[in-house]
């Protein structure tokens, strides 16, 4: 490509230097002819004049000195004819035909232009100049002057100007080899890049710094494409080296429970497995980038949270919901509500009764579309769909896949401290997000753990007596991820959990 692309250069310059250099030679061509021919008119003058002058006289001595020391001087040939054509003078050797000049001069007129003098043009050229007095033509002079000294004055002309063209194109070339390095480093960078990144060095970046600003932009995207294709890989390094531990502890408990034909204890076990690899074909699908929207995140949740209401009621726990009419946020449709989901039923599981779990949002509202949802969703009456492997319907509190909420599911998180408002909202997000937070006032968790809590099968060690999986966080987590938002877990005051996600309200 850099040879291509300064051969492609290189033709343009010669096109342009071309165009300079062609014309300014054949002014200077042009020029030199122009004053070749007015000096040699002006000697053919003279002699016109000597002549005229030694045929009214009759004495030609003067006429035939004066030629013939301009002949032996500039190695020219002089011819003087009456006006019968008659050669009455003549000095050097007049070689070629004079007759098309002679007519012209007896006719009273004079030469008024050369053939171009060039360095490979005529050797000589002829002037014509009408003899006499005011209108009566006495005779012709003809000049043959030999052309070489202004031949060379063009062809010195003439290479200099080709010099200069060629050390100009030479410089162009250079500056377009530089320049196609400069251009094509990212590009060839890139390559090497790619060929490595294919090869399976998953730890190759490009260094950003040099060629244009769009090259430095596309080694950027690059970096941040490795930086996925990478993190993509590890977490499936990951997902398999925990599924795998994860998946073999029940799988062995169910084995030893048939072998003693304890078949109740190994239908709980396969109901653990089940809920297990549930939330890890979830967790599997989340991955696969779904595409954001712009969604009513207030509708959906809304839709969602009506069916957690009389679970929560039947647990003796308060369910606080601050939400406005309309708020619209860049989102997988579905993917907030699967996150309240799994925040409330957590919190269903650890908040003991007469405790509050607070559902707020900070953020600017903006204006409904033509239709409740947007034209992307249900109606606000109707609950939003789902995100992943949900089964089971609204007022079903696990969506299908843990115990009710009546029955402890295991913690799938960390969770501490009570809200310290109804809403656990501390202060307004930055311009251009919105923030839902649920808070809740229950045991919570030891000191560290809370930043843990959205890794994958990650369990508290307080809890490892409660069933549940150590995915519904990390579900939560790939999530928000995908719709371009962060998840965050932290301690709730003076004690609770506050599950908080953070979205943008626009492209």
């Amino acid at each position: 490509m850099r040879s291509r692309l300064v051969a492609t250069f290189a033709v343009l310059m010669m096109l342009v230097i071309a165009a300079l250099a062609v014309p300014l030679a054949r002014a200077y061509s042009s020029h030199r002819t122009g004053r070749l021919l007015l000096d040699r008119r002006a000697d053919a003058t003279r002699f016109a004049e000597l002549a005229d002058q030694a045929a009214r006289e009759g004495d030609r001595a003067t006429l035939n000195g004066e030629i013939a020391r301009y002949a032996g001087l500039y190695g020219a040939a002089v011819r003087i004819r009456d006006r019968d054509g008659a050669v009455v003078a003549e000095a050097g050797a007049m070689r070629g035909p004079d007759r098309a000049a002679t007519l012209l001069a007896l006719s009273g007129r004079t030469t008024e232009d050369l053939p171009a003098v060039t360095p490979f043009g005529p050797r000589t050229v002829l002037v014509a100049e009408p003899a006499g007095r005011d209108a009566q033509v006495s005779g012709a002079v003809l000049v043959r002057a030999p052309t070489g000294r202004a031949r060379r004055d063009v062809a010195v002309v003439w290479g200099v100007l080709a010099l200069g063209a060629l050390v100009t194109l030479g410089c162009a070339v250079l500056a377009a080899r530089g320049l196609a390095r400069w251009i094509l480093r990212p590009v060839t960078e890139l390559d090497l890049l790619t060929r490595a990144l294919a090869e399976g060095r998953r730890d190759v970046r490009a260094v950003p710094g040099t060629g244009p600003g769009e090259l430095r932009r596309l080694e950027e995207r690059f970096n941040a494409m490795a930086d996925a294709v990478s993190g993509s890989f590890e977490r499936q390094q990951m997902f398999v080296n925990a599924a795998s531990h994860e998946l073999r502890t029940p799988l062995s408990t169910v084995m030893i429970q048939v072998e003693n034909r304890r078949h109740e204890e190994a239908l709980d076990e396969l109901d653990r497995l089940v809920t297990l690899v549930d939330g890890l074909l979830e967790l599997a699908r989340v991955e696969h980038a779904p595409v954001v929207e712009d969604v009513d995140v207030a509708a959906e949740l809304r839709a969602r949270l009506a069916g957690w209401r009389e679970p929560f009621e039947a647990m003796g726990l308060v369910l606080a919901v601050e939400l406005p009419g309309t708020l619209r946020a860049r989102a997988v449709p579905g993917a907030v509500a699967r996150i309240a989901d799994i925040a409330l039923e957590n919190a269903a599981k650890f908040v003991p009764p007469g405790r509050t779990v607070s559902v707020g949002w900070t953020g600017a509202e903006r204006g409904p579309p033509d239709d409740p949802t947007g034209g992307r969703g249900s109606p606000p009456g109707k609950p939003a769909g789902r995100t992943g492997a949900e089964r089971g319907p609204p007022d079903d509190p696990t969506g299908g896949r843990g115990s009710p909420p009546g029955k402890p599911a295991g913690r799938t998180g960390a969770e501490r401290g009570p809200p310290d408002s109804p809403t656990g909202i501390r202060g307004s997000p930055p311009a251009g997000e919105v923030v839902l937070r649920i808070a809740d006032d229950g045991p919570g968790l030891p000191a560290g753990d809370a930043a843990k809590a959205s890794g994958r099968f990650w369990r508290s060690g307080a809890h490892t007596n409660v069933p549940g999986s150590g995915l519904g966080l990390a579900i939560a987590a790939e999530l928000a991820r995908a719709c371009g938002g962060t998840l965050t877990v932290r301690a709730n005051e003076p004690r609770g959990l506050v599950v908080e996600l953070r979205l943008a309200d626009q492209p």
